[in-house]
């Protein structure tokens, strides 16, 4: 399964950017954009395990329950 590489401008829009089958390379185009990205910009760089373009996204866009580590 290949990896995607995504940008993430808010308010939640996705753009796809590559689609790469090497983890390591898939990590080396996110590491990059995140450097080149100016700060305060809101922008997030992602990639993603998936089938296809269409899981990516939907697991992207998906909101994500806040994690809970630890009981209070």
């Amino acid at each position: 399964m290949p990896y995607f590489v995504y940008k993430i401008t808010p308010p939640r829009q996705l753009e796809h950017l590559d689609t790469v089958e090497q983890y390591q390379r898939a990590r080396e185009i996110v590491r990059e954009r995140r450097r080149n990205e100016p700060p305060g910009t809101g922008v997030e760089y992602r990639l993603i395990f998936a089938r296809q373009q269409a899981e990516a996204e939907r697991l992207l866009s998906t909101p994500r329950d806040t994690r809970v580590i630890g009981e209070d």
